[in-house]
């Protein structure tokens, strides 16, 4: 009797880990554990202040009536971020009495993380792209996006919520509302553009040319509508200021590219050169993948490809910081089983990944391992993709 019991706990063990079809009760389990997570970590890890006061000090200035970009700064510089962040973060102004009420702000941060993790997990239930134990790589094996939502208060998380919610609405093939929800994601930090290229190979497949040249349309509309009171002030400035490709990165914050000198880091020939390799490989992986999926794109492969594009445009960065985690952390598996790599090799770049980007400050070491996991990675994706079921249990 008790043999048949422990066989059948084992059996359910096993269902439950591997079994796509047990996502949402794992995503369930892994949320209660993600609540408990985050009030241990707002409670009793100390807070780091980086950026908060500086989004509260340029967005106080909007409130006080500047609307010339170039006017909006805080203590770390010039506001950076389009006019979504503005928006976004005048409301978190107000609810945190003024930016003051820090406990409060890393509390919302917490739920805002709730959210992304739940949307995340209805993704990969309806994409059906990894198995369940990878929620358990989420919840217990990062420290680093835990801190980068509730102990650093970055705008990446909140950029990344619109993000998700509309690759939500890109596999459920809702274009139009996804396409205002991707643009207002984008008018919230920039490094939502990687996604593009992916959506508009998606577009153009499902929707044809016409229709897709009135979701970009409704994408350059709604930035126009959302940055209309700085661009009524200062057009030139409010663009120069938000939507700067060209913005130089300090070498001391690298985590991707330590190996090098800062010379070379600096310069402009790699720039250009880092640009060409992204331009050629999103070629390449239109080519040799993309165009290969069977049509109609089902769930599975606008992920994919949507995930594909930005993976590519982060492996040639010129720079990555540490809250550059989160643009692709969630996204990595999902990435990674489409491939042919075995499960032990995928697993081990998973965990190194996260070593690399756990690695304070970044070294020669931990910079090379992280470019050589995401060159293994580019040319894994590139490569024909596996046809068959992996076997995992």
């Amino acid at each position: 009797m008790l043999p048949k019991m422990i066989q059948k706990s084992i059996n359910l063990v096993q269902k439950m880990l591997f079994e796509p079809s047990e996502m949402l009760k794992v995503g369930f389990l892994c949320l209660l554990a993600e609540s408990f997570i985050n009030i241990l970590i707002v409670e009793k890890v100390r807070y780091t202040e980086i950026d908060w006061k500086a989004y509260m000090d340029e967005v106080e200035g909007f409130i006080n009536g500047t609307y010339d970009y170039t006017q909006l700064k805080g203590d770390t510089g010039p506001l950076v971020y389009p006019a979504g962040f503005v928006y976004v973060f005048t409301g978190l102004y107000y609810i945190t009495n003024q930016g003051a009420n820090i406990k409060l702000a890393q509390y919302l941060f917490g739920f805002i993380y709730l959210i992304f993790y739940g949307l995340v997990v209805i993704i990969l239930k309806k994409t059906e792209a990894v198995p369940p134990f990878i929620l358990l790589f989420f919840t217990f094996a990062s420290y680093r996006v835990h801190s980068i939502f509730a102990l650093r208060l970055f705008n990446d998380p909140v950029a990344m919520l619109f993000l998700y919610t509309a690759v939500y609405l890109f596999i459920n093939k809702k274009w139009l509302i996804g396409c205002v929800v991707f643009s207002f994601a984008v008018s919230i930090k920039m490094n939502i553009m990687l996604f593009s290229p992916g959506l508009l190979f998606i577009l153009l497949v499902e929707e044809g040319f016409i229709k897709t040249v009135g979701y970009i349309s409704v994408c350059g509309i709604l930035q126009l509508v959302l940055g209309l009171p700085f661009l009524l002030e200062n057009p030139v400035g409010y663009i120069k200021m938000s939507f700067d490709l060209g913005r130089q990165f300090f070498f001391k914050w690298t985590v991707n590219y330590r190996f090098l000198p800062e010379s070379i880091f600096l310069s402009r020939y790699f720039h250009v050169c880092l640009l060409a390799i992204h331009v050629g490989l999103l070629i390449a992986i239109c080519f040799l993948r993309w165009r290969k999926l069977a049509k109609p794109l089902d769930p599975k492969s606008i992920l994919l490809i949507l995930f594909s594009s930005n993976f590519i445009g982060i492996a040639c960065a010129r720079s990555l910081h540490y809250q550059f985690y989160i643009w692709y952390y969630h996204t990595l598996p999902a990435l990674f089983f489409s491939t042919k790599l075995p499960v032990p090799l995928l697993m081990l770049m998973l965990g190194c990944v996260e070593l690399c980007w756990n690695t304070y400050p970044s070294t020669i070491l931990s910079s090379s391992l992280l470019q050589l996991c995401h060159v293994v990675g580019v040319v894994a994706l590139l490569m024909p993709p596996r046809t068959e079921k992996r076997k995992l249990s």
